[in-house]
C-alpha cells in the first residue's frame, strides 16, 4: 500500500488499465490490472509484449489527454507472443474520484488475502516469513520467545504468545498453519489444535518421516486423534524432491507447497 500511495502522491497523472476479458491462454485473469504514469507503473497485468503495448497507449493517452480507451488483443505471432488467447484491456485516466477509489479496492483485495500462521520465528520461520511477505497473504509468526520475533519482514505480523494454540482457535476459516518451533511437543500440540479446524486449507510441521511418526504415534495414543487426521499432516513442509535443507532453500518450497494448497 505505501508504494501505491507514494505512486498517487507522486504523479498528477495517471491511467488505470485492467483486463475486462480473458480468452483461452493469457498471463493474466479479467481483473487484473495496473497504474501507469508517464514514467512509472504500479501492479502488472502480466504478457511480456501484451503489457508494454497497454503501456504504451496508457501512456499515449496521459500525452493527449484521451480519457478512455479499449485494446483487443490476439495473443498470437502478430504481436510476438504464443499463448493463443485473446484479451480486451480497458485503459481510462485516473480521475479525483478514481484516485480515491483505488486505494480502497487494494485494502478490500488485500482484505480477501488468505491468512497464513507461522509458530515459530526460528531460522526457517524468519526465511518463510520473508518469502511469503512477496505473496498475496496475510501472514503472521507467533512465538513464545520474544527476540525470536524481532527484524521480522515489515507486512508480516509478529505476535508473542505464552500459549500459541489460541491463535489457531480464534484464526479465519481456510488458514494455513505451518509449525515450526523451537520445541517437539509444542509443536505436537499446536498441530493436534489445528488439525480440529476442519476448514484448515493447510497444516505442516516442520520434520523428518521419523517426526512424523512420532507424532502419528501420539497423535492416536495420546490426543486421540485418528488415522485420517494424522494423515493430513504435511511433514516435512515443502515436500522432500530438493535435498537441500538450507532455511531459504526449504521457505521457497514450503511457500509454493501453501500457495498451491491455498488456491486448491
Amino acid at each position: 500500500m505505501s508504494e501505491l500511495r507514494a505512486l498517487l502522491d507522486a504523479a498528477p497523472s495517471l491511467a488505470l488499465v485492467e483486463i475486462s476479458e480473458a480468452r483461452g491462454s493469457t498471463p493474466r485473469e479479467t481483473a487484473a490490472w495496473m497504474l501507469v504514469s508517464p514514467d512509472a507503473t504500479f501492479g502488472t497485468i502480466g504478457g511480456g509484449r501484451l503489457e508494454f503495448m497497454a503501456i504504451e497507449r496508457a501512456r499515449e493517452m496521459i500525452g493527449g489527454k484521451v480519457a478512455t480507451d479499449l485494446l483487443d488483443i490476439p495473443l498470437g505471432p502478430e504481436i510476438g507472443q504464443c499463448c493463443g488467447g485473446r484479451v480486451k484491456v480497458d485503459i481510462a485516466l485516473v480521475d479525483e474520484a478514481l484516485r480515491n477509489a483505488i486505494p480502497r479496492r487494494v485494502e478490500a483485495e488485500e482484505e480477501s488475502e488468505p491468512h497464513v500462521l507461522l509458530f515459530g520465528g526460528g531460522h526457517v520461520g524468519r526465511a518463510l516469513a520473508e518469502a511469503l511477505a512477496l505473496l498475496p497473504v496475510k501472514a503472521a509468526v507467533i512465538d513464545t520467545r520474544p527476540e525470536a520475533l524481532s527484524g521480522m519482514p515489515r507486512d508480516v505480523a509478529a505476535h508473542l504468545a505464552a500459549v500459541p494454540e489460541e491463535f489457531v482457535r480464534t484464526a479465519p476459516p481456510g488458514s494455513a498453519f505451518v509449525v515450526l518451533t523451537h520445541d517437539h511437543a509444542l509443536d505436537f500440540l499446536i498441530v493436534a489444535e489445528a488439525l480440529k479446524r476442519r476448514d484448515a486449507a493447510y497444516v505442516g510441521m516442520i520434520g523428518s518421516r521419523t517426526k512424523k511418526a512420532t507424532f502419528r504415534n501420539w497423535y492416536l495414543k495420546e490426543a486421540g486423534g485418528s488415522e485420517a487426521d494424522a494423515a493430513r499432516v504435511v511433514t516435512p513442509i515443502g515436500g522432500e524432491t530438493v535435498r537441500d535443507k538450507r532455511p531459504a532453500v526449504i521457505a521457497a518450497m514450503a511457500a509454493a507447497e501453501i500457495m498451491a494448497a491455498l488456491s486448491g
